[in-house]
Parts: structure tokens; C-alpha cells; sequence
């Protein structure tokens, strides 16, 4: 019984997005720790006569993941994680701090800082040595990406019956991004939403393939609204994946940019992504080479007002192909190149602005920079 409780814990954590590599320092008496962290030595190149975007991208982490088992029905777990940076931008941040109980085939319930719940398909295309992940690095999409104060309940094999099938439910009561906040400044301080969503997602049969869904909105008229669809293939070598996500802010346009009141403070923020990745491996005697090709595009739509108002044509907010190569030496050094060919013209949104950024609108030099090529390459240590 203990080892099958055992094989449940250790997958709800990794759904969080552990580390690939760690270190046992305790497992004794039904009591476990692991020491995970990483230091990713990385550096971005792109035109020298612009700066921007450009240099070191160092960053550092470490965390721990533990479990107890307190019955042969119930066990605890508990996940910590903090980074920091070393490059021209450098700071800190406490990624993951989490806490829980699962109750084997009744599934897990944690409350923590953690991914919201649709980060489960957002993960789908999240998989470049480098760039990549824009669906849940932003505030434009509910419960896609890290907040604080979420409570989230998984469950694997539908509490035992469907083997793959997997579902997850989240509520948020006061989360820290963009997604999660009013839409207005309230008088009283409290300018974060409460917020709910889930996502379901199954592994067909034993044909590599999985397919997903998931919904989350923020406030009680719907303020912020997310939709997702994802599917992925992984067999024999082979990966691919494709992830839809559309997004709805009730006053979005009003909130995201300090020039709102030009274009009305009634103006719900629209907008949709589509990420396309393919991958295969190549094993060796020493290592494992793995290119990474994929698509990446989210956009504003019925952006026409705002389009009037500050000078932009096109509604795209990132759009690029991305060209990448992975080297694992092994599980714990990791080599990458990635290069990110950006097709943001310099009158689309995403090129003259940072919607909820703080940044009403770039400088000229800032432009040049969104617009421009990007080749990444970084050495990854990890444990």
C-alpha cells in the first residue's frame, strides 16, 4: 500500500514542474527529502546596436520537495523553490511554496504559491531549450501562470478507473498577477480577484498521445476569463504538441496600458494564442541531442480602437519561429542553443508596448529591440 501511495505522491509533485535531477537527503522511518536546484549559465545575442534584450540571463535556484507518510491511506508533501538572477536585471523570487496531503486514489489537495491550474496545458508546448512558454509568462491569461494563495485538488486515473485520466481543480483567493487582480483600484486595498478554474487532461490508451482541456475565470462577473485546448504525441523519440488558448478581460484595454483613457474605460482586453512545437532525440553513446522546432503567436483581437489611437497596425503581441538544440550530457549537464526568429513588425502591439508592464510605451530604441532576432546559448547544471 505504501508504495503505491508512494507512486501517486511523487507525480502530483512533478506536475508542479520539479526539477529533472535531485538528491536524497532523508528517507527514513516513512519521512523523505530531496534537495533540487540549478544554476543555468546563459547569455542572449541580437544586434549590438541595440542593447536591448541583450547579455548575461544568469539565473540560480534551489528547493527541496518532501513527503511523511502519516496512514497507508494519507501522506504530506511539500514543495520550496526560489531563484535568483545574476545579469544587468538582476532579482529574486520565490517561485514555489507549497504544502498538501494526498489521499491515494482520492486524489491531493495543496494551498500554496504554486502554477495556476492551466499551466497543465500550457506545459504541452513549454518545452524549448530557451524561449517558448509565452502562454503562461504573462498576465493575460487566468490561472495560466505562478500566483500566490491557491488551493489546488489533482486527482490521476479518475480515483482509480481510468488509467491517464487526470483532472484538476483550482481556487485562487487573492493571487499576484495581473490575471488575478480587479480590474478596478478599490477603495478598501483588496485589488486581487478570487478566482477558480480546472483542467482535464488523459492519456489515450498506450499511443503516446494526450488531449486536454480547461477553463478558468477571476472575479464574480467573469472580470477575466481563460479557455485552453492542447494536444501532445510523445513515442518512440518523436514529440509534438499544439496548444490554443484564448483569454477575455472585462476591462482590459482600460487597465493594461496608462493611455486607457483614450479609448474608454469599457474596453475588454481580447486576445488568443497558438503554440506549435515538433521535437526528436538522437541518443549516443554519451548524451542525448534533441532539435526543437516551433511556431509561436498570441495576439490582441478587435484591437482596432486602440490600434487608432496609438499608431499600431498590426495586433500581435509575440510572433516568432524558434530553431533550438538541446544536449544532455546527462541528467545533470545540460548544453542549449536557441534561436528565436522574431516576426513582430515594428507597428504591432507587442513591439510598441508591455500591456501590463507598467510601461505605457516603448522608446524608439526599445522598438528596434522587440523586433530584433534573438539567439540564446547557456550551460545547465542541475541537481
Amino acid at each position: 500500500m505504501k508504495r503505491n501511495l508512494l507512486a501517486i505522491v511523487i507525480p502530483a509533485l512533478l506536475v508542479a514542474g520539479s526539477a529533472n535531477a535531485s538528491i536524497e537527503v532523508w528517507n527514513k522511518d516513512g519521512n523523505k527529502l530531496d534537495l533540487n536546484g540549478r544554476v543555468y549559465a546563459l547569455n542572449y545575442i541580437t544586434d549590438r546596436d541595440n542593447q536591448t534584450g541583450e547579455g548575461d540571463q544568469t539565473t540560480a535556484r534551489i528547493g527541496f520537495t518532501g513527503q511523511t507518510q502519516v496512514t497507508d491511506f494519507m501522506s504530506g508533501y511539500g514543495r520550496w523553490e526560489y531563484e535568483t538572477a545574476t545579469g544587468k536585471n538582476s532579482d529574486n523570487e520565490t517561485r514555489y511554496a507549497f504544502a498538501g496531503l494526498n489521499f491515494g486514489s482520492y486524489g491531493s489537495l495543496d494551498y500554496g504559491r504554486n502554477d495556476g491550474v492551466l499551466k497543465t496545458l500550457t506545459s504541452y508546448t513549454d518545452v524549448l531549450p530557451e524561449f517558448g512558454g509565452d502562454a503562461s509568462d504573462n498576465n493575460l491569461y487566468a490561472l495560466s501562470a505562478r500566483t500566490k494563495a491557491v488551493a489546488t485538488y489533482r486527482n490521476s486515473d479518475l480515483f482509480g478507473l481510468v488509467d491517464g485520466l487526470r483532472f484538476a481543480v483550482q481556487y485562487a483567493d487573492n493571487g499576484d498577477n495581473s490575471s488575478t487582480q480587479n480590474d478596478r483600484d478599490r477603495a478598501d486595498g483588496h485589488n486581487s480577484n478570487q478566482a477558480a478554474g480546472a483542467v482535464v487532461d488523459w492519456d489515450v490508451l498506450d499511443t503516446g498521445l494526450t488531449v486536454g482541456a480547461g477553463y478558468a475565470q477571476t472575479g464574480n462577473h467573469g472580470e477575466a476569463r481563460s479557455w485552453s485546448a492542447g494536444v501532445k504525441y510523445d513515442n518512440y523519440n518523436l514529440y509534438l504538441a499544439a496548444l490554443y488558448i484564448q483569454g477575455k478581460q472585462k476591462h482590459g484595454w482600460s487597465t493594461a496600458t496608462e493611455t486607457s483613457s483614450s479609448y474608454g474605460d469599457d474596453s475588454a482586453l481580447k486576445t488568443a494564442g497558438v503554440e506549435l512545437v515538433a521535437q526528436y532525440g538522437f541518443d549516443f553513446d554519451i548524451g542525448r541531442l534533441t532539435p526543437s522546432l516551433a511556431y509561436i503567436q498570441h495576439k490582441a483581437k478587435d484591437a482596432s480602437s486602440y490600434a487608432n489611437v496609438e499608431g499600431t497596425k498590426g495586433s500581435y503581441l509575440v510572433k516568432y519561429v524558434d530553431v533550438g538544440l538541446t544536449y544532455d550530457f546527462n541528467k545533470n549537464l545540460q548544453g542549449i542553443i536557441d534561436y528565436k526568429i522574431n516576426l513582430l513588425d515594428k507597428d504591432d502591439i507587442g513591439a510598441r508596448h508591455a500591456l501590463y508592464s507598467g510601461d505605457d510605451s516603448f522608446d524608439r530604441s526599445q522598438i528596434s529591440g522587440t523586433t530584433k532576432d534573438t539567439v540564446a546559448i547557456g550551460l545547465i547544471y542541475q541537481f
